[in-house]
């Protein structure tokens, strides 16, 4: 038992002893913000790099969930509300990697690297509360970035799909949806106890988006009294402007609700994180 223990404190240490090298690594007297996260974020995709489950999860998962989607999607009948086989799984491809490759890799990432005695560390140096949780964010919201990026090019190729009828709505909803499923996962992390529990914490967050944000089943093909309700959702704005950007079928007072909602979520999130999130371990 004490060997483990050790073990596991010096893993801890190394950890926290690397971040916190990189980070400060340098001449600190033209030390700026940006220069800060960009050390703080090559550490933590370094970090990410190790951990094989995470990183799967994020790379591979969202390419697989939409072969799944193809099928349902393929039996709904989708020209009664005016959606192609095309605008439903697309969006949905790309909202699967909001869910996996950022926010439940980096509930993961804030929580590990709190009980690690990480998080602790750098708010000891120069780095800002929200430059620590920018920073440790860009890694995970790159590959999301990148990964929807693919996806959409795949997912056009393959289901022979016009250009998007309005590009501005779906940058739009990727942006807000990279920034929201950040916040969130720092929000999941401040009430999950351990690493193992990551898992356990996020899965509420995601079954509430897959079945009620649009992903698995269009609002469109649900009753209006339910899908009125799925329109207040965290990530129903993000779909809503994905989906609305490949059909072009939103109209102003649509956008300009989505837009609403999304960013009513982005300040309540930004609230509780400030809030709730921990630095400390929970023990």
């Amino acid at each position: 038992m004490s060997g483990t223990v050790s073990t596991t404190k010096k893993s801890a240490e190394g950890s926290t002893g690397e971040t916190a090298e990189a980070v400060s690594g340098g001449n600190t007297t033209t030390s700026t913000p940006v220069r800060r996260m960009r050390a703080l974020a090559r550490a933590e995709l370094a970090l990410l790099g190790r951990s094989r489950g995470t990183l799967f999860a994020a790379l591979f998962v969202p390419l697989v969930l939409p072969l799944s989607l193809y099928s349902a999607a393929d039996g709904m009948d989708l020209d009664e509300v005016g959606l192609s086989l095309g605008a439903v799984i697309l969006p949905s491809a790309i909202g699967f990697s909001l869910l996996f490759a950022v926010y439940t890799s980096l509930v993961s990432a804030f929580v590990t690297r709190r009980e690690e005695l990480v998080l602790k560390r750098l708010r000891t140096g120069e780095l800002r509360d929200a430059e620590i949780l920018c920073g440790a964010s860009l890694p995970s919201v790159a590959i999301g970035l990148v990964q929807s990026l693919l996806l959409a090019v795949g997912c056009a190729l393959l289901l022979d799909m016009a250009a998007p009828q309005a590009v501005h709505l779906s940058v739009l909803g990727l942006l807000l949806g990279l920034g929201l499923c950040a916040a969130l996962a720092a929000v999941t992390a401040g009430f999950t106890r351990t690493t193992e529990s990551a898992q356990v914490t996020a899965m509420p967050m995601i079954l509430v988006s897959m079945l009620g944000s649009g992903m698995m089943v269009p609002l469109e093909v649900l009753p209006d009294r339910l899908a009125s309700f799925c329109e207040l959702l965290p990530l129903t704005p993000v779909m809503t402007l994905l989906r609305g950007g490949f059909t072009g079928s939103l109209s102003g007072s649509e956008t300009l609700f989505a837009l609403a909602t999304g960013a009513a979520w982005a300040l309540l999130s930004a609230f509780a994180v400030r809030r709730w999130f921990r630095w400390d371990p929970r023990r």
